[in-house]
């Protein structure tokens, strides 16, 4: 095996721009960890706000890689892995935060501990769509909001990246979906995964609140869109309902939070790779996510175009212009 391998990589902060490919040395594989040759990854917004430096703190060292999903070949165990074996497909999101190198290079090390086994007859362009946004919503949805049979559930968002998993999560549950979108070809789409769409500009919160639950509110309000959508989340829930927000970072009136008596639930799923505890709960995921993809009732939403590890910059670009449906795929060099 080479001593060095290809990369793209940034070198401080700023626009799309930026990558170059590079070469670094072969990572060497660590207990507890495998090294996996990349076949495929897919762009998240952290990604974009790691290299434009609204998230410097994320970023690994310099060269700094990005890349959090990852699909690939194992070909190197580390001591103590016993789950997984040279050979295997695996995906996962274990890249491309402080202390865990990217996953836009030819080979990376990661923890076993966050993967899983590729769904049997899927590509590693679709399997590298799924993990970072399907831990997201899986841990709001199951985990902290214990969806059940026959609650209501609004996504706003469920034609985005995490919104379309949360969408097709809380239908495998039994829950009865509801989803807010922008637009009538995404209302297609998120009725396509088994949600009544929402058109948020043709009703204000309290109108489609009053169509859908005569009043009542939503059981849970699972929001993707974050700033002033977070109020509106504690508008649109149920009394003693349940909010879950993947983007807080906003200032936001919790009146209606206490008056309502409503749970909020914020989700960041690279806190167990940023703080090196929990992450035995990602594989978990994967592993309870992989059967569900094999039986058919999750699949990801992929954008048509998809770009190779030497066009992160044009793929970076196409995500934040707002133009893209569903996750942006980039494939490994051959």
């Amino acid at each position: 095996m080479s001593t060095t391998m290809r990369a793209m990589t940034i070198t401080g902060f700023g626009g799309p721009e930026i990558f170059t490919e590079t070469t670094l040395p072969m990572p060497r594989v660590t207990p507890g960890h495998v090294l996996v040759r990349v076949k495929a990854s897919s762009v998240n917004p952290v990604d974009t706000k790691i290299r434009s430096g609204m998230l410097a703190a994320l970023a690994t060292e310099e060269p700094i890689v990005l890349g959090c999903d990852m699909a690939g070949v194992v070909e190197e165990v580390g001591d103590g892995v016993q789950d997984f074996s040279v050979g295997d497909l695996v995906y996962g999101a274990p890249c491309g935060v402080k202390g865990c190198p990217g996953a836009l290079a030819e080979f990376v090390v990661v923890d076993a501990d966050c993967l899983g086994l590729v769904p049997e007859g899927m590509d590693f362009g679709m399997a590298a769509a799924l993990p970072l946004v399907s831990i997201t919503a899986w841990e709001g949805l199951y985990d902290r909001a214990d969806v059940a049979p026959g609650q209501t559930v609004l996504v706003h968002g469920g034609a985005g990246g995490v919104g379309h998993v949360a969408v097709q999560l809380a239908v495998a549950a039994g829950a009865k979906v509801f989803s807010t979108v922008s637009s009538a070809a995404k209302a297609r789409i998120v009725q396509g995964l088994g949600a009544t769409p929402i058109i948020y500009s043709d009703l204000t919160v309290a109108e489609y609140v009053d169509k859908h639950t005569k009043g009542r509110g939503f059981d849970i309000v699972f929001d993707t869109v974050g700033g002033d959508n977070v109020e509106k989340c504690f508008e649109a829930a149920a009394v003693s309902g349940q909010v879950v927000s993947i983007s807080t970072r906003t200032s936001a009136d919790l009146s209606l939070l206490h008056a309502k008596g409503l749970s909020l639930h914020v989700v960041f799923m690279l806190i167990p790779l940023v703080h090196k505890r929990g992450r035995a709960r990602h594989g978990e995921i994967l592993t309870e996510l992989t059967a569900l993809v094999e039986s058919g009732k999750i699949k990801p939403l992929v954008h048509l175009e998809s770009f190779s590890f030497a066009e992160v910059g044009k793929a970076h670009s196409l995500l934040s212009s707002g133009q893209a449906i569903g996750k942006i795929v980039l494939h490994a060099w051959e």
